[in-house]
């Protein structure tokens, strides 16, 4: 089970019990933002697309959209969401539980710009009922990102 995965792997850095499970859905932005009583902007929704024919992750805000101009401007490519059946082969998360922990080789991960004006963001953690609060700087720390990149729009103020 992806969530067990995901448990595991913060548990090598000591950080396992601040992931919050809860008895309800945290599957979409809104759902989670209710169980954890904050705003749905601050939830890193990751997103799963196949660029160069392998399995990529982009963790946003949970306000932005990917913008398909800048999408396809950074990656070369038009933007392709991967199917849930493709999620869960790919990067080994289901949908509602995808995250930037513990995936399968071969997925890489970036970060988007729309995460950088708060000081902490909550991502899932491989269930539809899970999350774990991390700073901007924890979560490039455990998500193995290559690097941060600007291809969402809807966010700015």
């Amino acid at each position: 089970m992806a969530f067990e995965s995901v448990k595991q792997y913060f548990s090598e850095f000591g950080i396992a019990d601040r992931i919050k499970e809860f008895d309800v859905s945290s599957a979409t932005v809104e759902l989670a933002a209710q169980a954890l009583g904050c705003e749905p902007c601050r939830i890193a929704k990751t997103l799963s697309f196949m660029a160069g024919g392998h399995a990529i992750l982009i963790v946003t805000a949970g306000d932005a959209k990917i913008d398909n101009q800048k999408y396809k401007a950074q990656f070369g490519t038009k933007a392709k969401m991967l199917t849930p059946a493709e999620a869960e082969t790919l990067v080994g998360h289901a949908v509602g539980g995808v995250c930037p922990f513990a995936v399968n080789e071969g997925v890489v991960v970036y970060l988007d710009d729309s995460l950088k004006r708060f000081p902490s963001v909550f991502p899932a953690c491989g269930s539809s009922n899970s999350a774990i609060e991390l700073s901007i700087a924890e979560l490039e720390k455990y998500s193995g990102f290559v690097s941060w990149v600007d291809v969402c729009k809807n966010w700015q103020n």
